[in-house]
């Protein structure tokens, strides 16, 4: 499902539940020593979805711990991202020599609880979510806007490794083309030769859930060498 959101440099692996047969490396097994079963679950799994991804890539299997704030620490010249909510897990990477940064969100297809969407989204946003469901109400848009900006923070925090909160960027979501922009209103850092200042993104409603995906392809630096 996700796969479909995303440039071919990129692979991914899902799952629609937790696996049975993932071991995990001791440095793992002792991140989640004292967590309760949805918690062991929800890791295990997407460590496993993480090594088949990996492997896609050519790259053996490794102990995938967590960073600051929780990011996914990943082997030398690999990006990639984690997602999982209730009945789904996802990952995927890429080679860092063709994509910059990853960022995914996967989240039940349900309107947000209540007070929750007026913590997360702008003035501007909300208007524009109202745009969205008269257009497509069989949609949950501010599930969806949550989603996105999750995606954002996900590939965000790579780049800088600084915290990006929900009023830092603006995001507007196409009903049309399964696609959105974010607008970061905050400074961002170079990328591909440029400061960066904003996301592409895709997503996708499939199977009950809301998907999102953000993957910035790395451009190489023009060649200034002139010929004599």
């Amino acid at each position: 499902m996700i796969e479909d959101i995303l440039p071919s440099q990129v692979v991914a692996v899902e799952a629609f539940g937790d696996l049975a047969d993932v071991t995990l490396f001791p440095e793992e097994e002792a991140v989640i020593a004292k967590a309760v079963a949805k918690r062991r679950g929800e890791f295990t799994t997407a460590r496993g979805c993480a090594r088949a991804a990996l492997a896609k890539i050519g790259v053996p299997p490794v102990p995938i711990l967590p960073g600051p704030r929780g990011a996914p620490q990943w082997p030398a010249g690999v990006v990639g991202s984690i997602t999982h909510c209730a009945g789904y897990r996802a990952c995927a990477v890429a080679r860092a020599c063709e994509i910059v940064t990853i960022g995914l969100d996967a989240e039940p297809h349900d309107s947000l609880p209540s007070g929750v969407l007026e913590a997360i989204a702008l003035p501007a946003e909300q208007t524009r979510l109202s745009a969205l469901r008269a257009v497509r109400p069989d949609i949950c848009w501010d599930r969806m806007l949550f989603c996105a900006k999750e995606s954002v923070y996900k590939a965000w925090f790579p780049l800088t490794h600084r915290w990006l909160g929900f009023e830092e960027a603006s995001i507007e979501i196409d009903p049309v083309n399964g696609s959105f922009s974010a607008g970061l209103l905050v400074d961002g850092p170079v990328v591909n030769n440029s400061v960066l200042t904003g996301f592409e993104g895709r997503w996708l409603v499939d199977d009950g859930f809301i998907v999102t995906a953000i993957a910035i392809p790395r451009v190489s630096a023009p060649n200034l060498n002139r010929s004599s």
